[in-house]
């Protein structure tokens, strides 16, 4: 397992070892720290044993592998034991190329886990959860999913997999809003929804309310910006989602919520909506001692910009 995401690198660890026990009841396992590893480990554990049961070694901390295990993977490698399985997990960088490379070499199996930080690649993500598990889920659903608990890869995974386990037939915007439209992240965005949608009203209960409850300005502020960045992207673009999803590295169902969003904008209000908020950004973190004051002056004047 190559990469930095350790939620893709555990999951492929954990099917893996299913998958081998699946296979072998009397499977010994054993794991291994390559960062605190003591010379001579790894020869004792892979060899053979009195009743010769399958054995799976699952080492963790590659990247930052002491010299002792990457000599003795190097020279396990070389002569590699009979039914013996040994996962790697590294996430990633120079430390044990030698190792990477001889892996590689060997035409071992390599599970790419690269890091999942774009909203496109999340959204990817939670469309594969539910294809694997045969269910559908609608574009709008998928984008409110993100943006509710998108934060953080294995919290995805896990709304995935409630909603699955929870629902039937497609799952919709207005569900994932039913279990997660509470969350700190879905609030700041349905505040973000109604300011670019021009409802001020509207824009400011949700937020005021919001604050109330005790939330902070700062995720509010940041859900604002990155509305704002989309719509600037596709105000003045030309072309089909799909073609404008690859070139500016968005989804295609994000073209076409940021297109709805853009219909109501000048390119004048647009500069200074975008003004406005980094205005706010700055005095949200440090630069004002009135942050709410900066946060609900930028909703106002986002949601007054727009042509109604």
């Amino acid at each position: 397992m190559l990469g930095g995401e350790s939620f893709i690198a555990g999951r492929a660890m954990e099917n893996l070892r299913r998958k081998l026990r699946d296979t072998h009841a009397d499977l010994e396992v054993t794991t291994l720290d390559a960062s605190s590893y003591q010379a001579g480990t790894l020869t004792e554990i892979t060899s053979p044993s009195l009743f010769g049961e399958p054995k799976f070694v699952e080492v963790s901390q590659l990247a930052t592998m002491n010299d002792d295990f990457l000599l003795d993977a190097l020279s396990y490698l070389s002569d590699p034991q009979p039914d013996v399985v040994v996962g790697l997990a590294h996430g990633g960088g120079n430390r044990g190329k030698k190792l990477l490379d001889a892996l590689r070499a060997s035409g071992a199996p390599v599970v790419e886990c690269k890091e999942i930080k774009r909203d496109t690649d999340k959204a990817d993500f939670v469309s594969g959860e539910f294809t694997a598990a045969r269910r559908r889920i609608d574009r709008q659903a998928i984008g409110a999913l993100v943006a509710a608990v998108g934060a953080s890869l294995a919290e995805l995974a896990a709304a995935c997999s409630q909603l699955i386990a929870d629902s039937t037939g497609t799952v919709t915007a207005e569900l994932v809003d039913k279990y997660y439209g509470g969350r700190v992240e879905a609030t700041a965005f349905k505040v973000a929804d109604a300011a670019l949608a021009g409802n001020g009203p509207l824009a400011l209960s949700t937020l005021r309310h919001a604050l109330s409850t005790g939330v902070d300005p700062v995720p509010l502020v940041a859900a604002l910006a990155m509305k704002m960045r989309a719509l600037a992207k596709v105000h003045s673009a030309r072309g089909s989602s799909a073609q404008l999803a690859r070139d500016l590295g968005m989804a295609p169902w994000q073209v076409d919520a940021a297109r709805r969003d853009a219909r109501g904008w000048t390119s004048e209000a647009l500069v200074r909506a975008i003004q406005v908020l980094a205005e706010a950004d700055a005095q949200v973190k440090g630069a004002s001692r009135d942050p709410v004051y900066a946060v609900e002056r930028a909703v106002t004047v986002i949601a007054t910009s727009v042509r109604r």
